[in-house]
């Protein structure tokens, strides 16, 4: 597939089904079918523990309509590498002739922390596979514990926020960045709202010859503590905040993608981090006036990686 008409997605078949129990607005749902939009050959999918998993094959039942591997925690990348040599071995032998693409699903636990090592491997042994991260920014599946993913400030089960504690004290740790650093051939970073880009992304992804990553925030309802019809707005908002900018690294060479690309150029306003604090309530204790050198430090942090990046981007 090589283009994006719409002709063209209504022919690729629902590789998710609806029934799932996914949270009412949870955006995990949202992704994987606009990941799956970016082939039209067969797809493999492993899918490591956490809600995505969980919701979605609750026994004897099943929301997935592809080959399906239900992996542990920390073995998604692992799993879904060793299928695609398996793949790659059959189809030497001529026992395969279809081209089957390969996707993995982790959480930001299954990827920023118990599954990085296999994620790594997988990337530097270069399997043609695609890795994405449902990143809703905590251990949502377990009772919202902190990761590594978790932005500063966050309160959550495991970083308290209130007037004794600012929430989590450290920032999110780069996986993106840390992907890219792998020299990949393709990595990128993606939301829900954008669902054009999303797909784009994920063809390219798809169609690279190598390892590919994709990054996208997974707004939570529950975990960050927004009204459940609010997902979408709250996904754009991490784009306008520059929390999340949008962007791909092609074999090495960064580019903004174009809602992002926009803030850079001064066509859109980039919002500053008290719009992205006052939409959660994960976030609401920092409204105390004690913590607003937390809110400062959090918007310099999102000024500098911005920056950082547009000179990645050379702009």
């Amino acid at each position: 597939m090589s283009t994006l008409a719409l002709k063209d997605l209504n022919k690729i078949p629902i590789r998710l089904a609806s029934g799932h129990r996914l949270c009412a607005g949870c955006s995990e749902s949202i992704i994987a079918r606009q990941i799956l939009m970016g082939t039209d050959k067969d797809v493999a999918v492993s899918c490591a523990t956490g809600c995505f998993e969980v919701s979605t094959t609750i026994f004897p039942y099943t929301s997935w309509k592809t080959p399906y591997i239900h992996t542990a925690f920390g073995n998604g990348a692992a799993t879904c590498a060793g299928v695609e040599t398996a793949y790659k071995s059959l189809k030497r032998q001529g026992k395969i002739t279809e081209d089957i693409k390969f996707v993995a699903f982790a959480g930001d636990g299954a990827t920023y922390d118990i599954g990085l090592q296999a994620l790594s491997g997988a990337m530097e042994r270069g399997h043609n596979m695609l890795f994405v991260c449902l990143n809703n920014e905590a251990y949502m599946n377990t009772g919202i514990q902190r990761s590594s993913a978790t932005g500063m400030g966050a309160s959550t089960t495991t970083s308290w926020g209130g007037n004794a504690s600012s929430g989590k004290k450290e920032f999110p740790k780069d996986i993106t960045m840390i992907m890219a650093a792998h020299e990949i051939p393709y990595v990128a970073q993606a939301a829900p709202h954008a669902w054009r880009d999303m797909i784009q992304k994920s063809q390219k992804a798809f169609n690279v010859n190598g390892p590919s990553f994709i990054n996208a925030i997974a707004p939570c309802p529950r975990g960050w503590r927004f009204a459940s019809d609010e997902t979408i707005a709250i996904s754009r908002l991490a784009t306008e905040t520059c929390v999340w900018p949008l962007y791909e690294v092609e074999n090495g060479t960064f580019s903004l993608s174009p809602e992002s690309q926009r803030i850079a150029d001064g066509k859109v306003e980039k919002k500053p981090i008290t719009d992205w604090i006052d939409s959660q309530g994960r976030f609401k204790h920092l409204k105390n006036d004690r913590w607003e050198p937390v809110v400062e430090r959090m918007q310099e942090e999102v000024d500098r990686k911005w920056n950082k990046l547009l000179k990645l981007c050379k702009l």
